[in-house]
């Protein structure tokens, strides 16, 4: 990967102070998904059906964290001085997701960063030709497996007959947090900043980077949609995007 004085400067700052920081934020993430979740499929949906909608989107801000978790492992950005823990934490974030591989993730997502926006991309379609839906159910069926998918068959069954979970509440906090998810992270971390331009690419990431405040970012998609800095500096985790993008726009207006 392209490395630059800035990125080695960045790099070089990034203490084992920050990587104790960067395992505590994964387990925040973790740790708020599981009870959080344990929590919801206990709630009597039918007593405060006005907490369903934004307990649902609670959970598909959580579930979009596990998978942030995930992905910055596999940049080995959350614990570069430990990385065992690094793996680890990766490892639970996409099982708890939706029985991932982490490996398999591992091998696309580093596909995606050596041929972004190509045909060698497992991430990228024509979307521009074919629209969302046609790059969106790429994305899907190039992730998704059908082991996967009989897995979590599986776990849904054992929960709803095994432990009583009531379906209403297995579907509302579990499954659908789960699939706006998926569109949460297509939508901010793929579709939107690796879509051709009107005009062509204009840079060697074909990445562009949204313009929202610190906070929306967030919301958005953990950041993640300051895409061309991320392919930047792939080594950074995604708490520090907005750094560098503050550092890449003050640069900008004072060359």
């Amino acid at each position: 990967m392209h490395t630059d004085t800035t990125q080695q400067h960045i790099s070089l700052r990034m203490s084992k102070h920050d990587s104790i920081q960067g395992i505590a934020i994964a387990l925040t993430i973790i740790v708020a998904w599981c009870v959080m979740l344990y929590l919801l499929l206990h709630f009597d949906v039918d007593t405060h059906r006005w907490f369903i909608f934004p307990a649902c989107l609670a959970m598909t801000l959580l579930y979009t964290g596990l998978f942030i978790t995930a992905h910055d492992a596999m940049h080995g950005s959350i614990a570069r001085h430990f990385r065992r823990s690094n793996t680890l934490l990766g490892i639970i974030a996409v099982a708890l997701y939706a029985v991932f591989s982490y490996r398999k993730l591992w091998f696309k997502h580093w596909e995606h960063h050596r041929h972004v926006a190509s045909s060698q991309d497992p991430d990228y379609h024509d979307g521009v030709r074919t629209g969302f839906w046609a790059w969106y159910g790429h994305f899907l069926r190039n992730y998704v497996s059908v082991g996967q998918i009989c897995a979590m068959a599986i776990i849904f069954n054992v929960l709803h007959h095994g432990a009583h979970i009531p379906l209403g509440n297995l579907l509302l906090f579990w499954v659908a947090p789960a699939l706006l998810s998926t569109l949460q992270l297509f939508y901010f971390g793929t579709y939107r900043p690796h879509r051709e331009p009107e005009h062509g690419y204009d840079n060697r990431h074909r990445s562009t980077s949204n313009d929202f405040p610190v906070w929306l970012s967030f919301l958005t998609c953990y950041h993640f949609g300051y895409h061309w800095e991320h392919h930047e500096y792939p080594s950074v985790s995604w708490w520090r995007l907005p750094r560098i993008r503050q550092q890449r726009t003050e640069k900008s207006i004072h060359p």
